[in-house]
């Protein structure tokens, strides 16, 4: 009896124990909890910014002008086709070949040409052995009439089918000429000087007519081909310089504006206007190439102006503004907006309203509501280094 009550006294105090563990661990787990919301409280509304995410606003050398753009075009260019179909022969030429105008490209099989012709000068002569036949039947009944042995209507029969072999005879002829052009069309011929961009079709291969064979650029004349807004367009005239950035190099290429097309496109109601780009300069000249895509400014004037890009410009709102980070929140400033231009590469434009080095957030990164905290995400000695790290990042709330 005794035992049973020292086993009963045991379990209870087992179980008082248990129950006070139980009280501790919840209580922990409560002021965990409480922390943890505190944190969230206190960390709501925080927006975490990479530091390519914002733009000093700063006095940039600002090139003013009206902005184009577009990809270079060759002035002259030819495709080379295959005027009768045939085997195509002797095409050596092959892309980056230099070529002449007149030089052979390459031939079409001409054997089933040249017996054409044979064939038509052999109906040519005929048919004018068939009008010297005609002929003297003619003057032999002329002689005849005019003794009286015979009729005129014999005379007239006589003088139809002479006209009638000179009608066949002069078919013939034209027969031949016609044979005759084929079989020198059997011969392809560079049209321009310049340089073979595309190679078409292969040595051997059968072709049609009108196949396209090679085609050739000439690229000392370029051209840029820019669409301009029906009010831009108003404000170009022929004449204008121009300066171009071409895409892959830093060196500015001059340009000048030769035509103005004098119809609006059908639709999106631009105005095409053609910018002559001259490159046949020096050896040290840049390596321009048809197909590069080129931008740049139509009536260059350099001026210094305090600017911030362009995207960084918001319109949501009545009046233009920006996004800036004052004392680490969003803050909202109007902003006037003035002429725009170019600084380096990127679309600028200046305003005022903005004190110098004042931190823009970038257009890429959408609105953030004024009065939202912001940190700043240092950047590793790697991100600093990869040209990759000035890319914009999307803003993202703090963990």
């Amino acid at each position: 009896m005794k035992r049973w009550i020292k086993w009963a006294v045991a379990l209870v105090i087992v179980l008082l124990v248990a129950g006070g563990v139980l009280r501790a661990l919840s209580a922990r787990k409560a002021q965990q909890q409480a922390l943890a919301s505190a944190s969230a409280a206190r960390d709501q509304g925080l927006v975490e910014l990479a530091v390519t995410d914002v733009v000093k606003a700063q006095t940039r050398e600002v090139l003013q002008g009206l902005a184009v753009s577009g990809s270079l075009k060759a002035v002259n260019s030819a495709m080379v086709k295959a005027r009768v179909a045939g085997e195509l022969q002797g095409l050596t030429v092959r892309e980056g070949d230099f070529v002449k105008a007149g030089q052979l490209i390459a031939r079409i099989e001409a054997s089933e040409y040249a017996a054409r012709v044979r064939q038509a000068r052999q109906q040519a002569q005929s048919a004018k052995a068939q009008v010297d036949v005609a002929q003297r039947q003619y003057d032999n009944n002329q002689a005849l009439v005019n003794q009286g042995f015979i009729s005129k209507t014999a005379l007239d029969t006589s003088l139809a089918n002479l006209n009638a072999a000179q009608a066949t005879y002069s078919a013939a002829l034209a027969a031949t000429e016609i044979a005759t052009k084929s079989l020198d069309d059997t011969v392809l011929k560079a049209p321009i000087s310049g340089q073979v961009s595309q190679r078409l079709a292969q040595p051997g291969e059968r072709v049609g007519v009108d196949a396209r064979i090679v085609e050739v650029v000439d690229l000392s004349r370029l051209e840029l081909e820019a669409a301009l807004s029906a009010g831009d367009a108003m404000e170009v005239r022929v004449g204008q310089r121009a300066e171009l950035q071409i895409e892959g190099s830093p060196q500015a290429v001059s340009a000048q504006v030769v035509r103005i097309n004098p119809s609006a496109q059908a639709g999106s109601r631009s105005v095409l206007v053609y910018l002559s780009i001259d490159n046949t300069g020096s050896a040290n000249a840049l390596p321009l190439r048809q197909g590069l895509f080129a931008q740049g400014t139509i009536g260059a004037a350099r001026a210094s102006r305090l600017s911030v890009p362009v995207s960084a410009v918001r319109t949501d709102k009545p009046a233009p503004y920006v996004q800036t980070v004052e004392n680490g929140q969003v803050l909202d400033r109007d902003v006037e907006s003035g002429a725009r231009g170019t600084a380096g590469s990127e679309a600028v434009v200046a305003v005022k309203g903005l004190a110098e080095g004042a931190l823009v957030i970038r257009g890429e990164i959408g609105r953030l509501r004024e009065g939202t905290r912001v940190r700043f995400t240092p950047m590793s000695a790697t991100q600093q280094a990869s040209p990759s790290a000035n890319a914009p990042a999307p803003a993202k709330p703090a963990p």
